[in-house]
């Protein structure tokens, strides 16, 4: 959309194509909050007062840094993460 500027704490939702994955969201589309930019996904879901809407948010940041599943790492408290070896260090 050219001349399209996304306001704050504004958003806008598309109808998705869920290419036979019924998981993938009905609607998809972002949403600025507070300045920041953040994807936007909208299931359509059947409850005991009738129809709604469950959502969810992600930073466009996290999204496109990380596309797929971060492996979990665990920390050790006791020991420092050290993520290079001292004896590569030219000085």
């Amino acid at each position: 959309m050219a001349g399209y500027e996304q306001k704050d704490n504004s958003g806008v939702l598309f109808k998705n194509d869920k290419q036979g994955n019924e998981k993938r969201p009905d609607y998809t589309g972002n949403i600025m909050v507070n300045g920041t930019e953040m994807w936007l996904s909208a299931w359509i879901k059947e409850g005991a007062k009738g129809k709604y809407m469950s959502l969810s948010c992600q930073s466009k940041d996290k999204k496109e840094a990380a596309p797929e599943k971060a492996e979990k790492v665990k920390i050790n408290p006791e020991k420092p993460f050290d993520d290079f070896d001292s004896d590569s260090i030219p000085f």
